[in-house]
């Protein structure tokens, strides 16, 4: 299976999220499931990759030409698809993908999720898209989410569309039911 993992940049964010990180890495090389990510050198991104890479796993890198030249583009790629720009990494990574899986993340990964469903609700694709909420990351969105669909801002159940792993576990079951 190839999984895309749409995630944080970022490195001064809570320990624990790359501890977990780690461990969906390993798990996904220890059963030959291909990585698909934005191919940065940082964060929970670089984090997933040297998992799966180090396990020996696949680790496929969609890398915006902006990347590349700031010399931010993760040394663990095992193969390299260069873009041009964010939209064109974005369409990419889904496209090749089988299942999306959110872990925290900020904006950029909040634009990922919603393409995802967005395109999932009009019909463009039926992949499952999980939002691994990690210690909680997710409640916030969630919440939003519950509300916007009470107010009747959303077709149908938003669970729908993007479901939800509160650990370890839930996130294995849902990728397992994937393949």
């Amino acid at each position: 299976m190839k999984i895309t993992v749409f995630c944080s940049a970022n490195e001064h964010i809570d320990p624990d999220y790359f501890r977990m990180t780690e461990e969906l890495g390993r798990w996904m090389a220890e059963n030959h499931h291909d990585l698909i990510f934005g191919g940065t050198s940082h964060g929970l991104m670089n984090c997933i990759a040297k998992a799966v890479h180090n396990g020996g796993g696949r680790v496929i890198g969609v890398v915006p030409s902006l990347v590349e030249k700031g010399g931010r583009m993760s040394e663990y790629l095992d193969v390299h698809i260069p873009t041009d720009n964010l939209a064109d990494r974005k369409s990419l990574m889904i496209e090749r993908c089988d299942v999306v899986v959110a872990l925290p993340g900020g904006i950029g990964s909040l634009d990922e999720i919603f393409c995802v469903a967005a395109s999932k609700c009009i019909g463009y694709h039926s992949k499952k898209v999980i939002l691994y909420n990690m210690k909680g990351f997710w409640n916030s969105l969630i919440a939003l989410m519950d509300d916007l669909n009470q107010k009747g801002m959303i077709r149908g159940d938003w669970h729908n569309m993007i479901e939800v792993a509160n650990d370890f576990k839930e996130l294995k079951n849902l990728l397992n039911a994937t393949i």
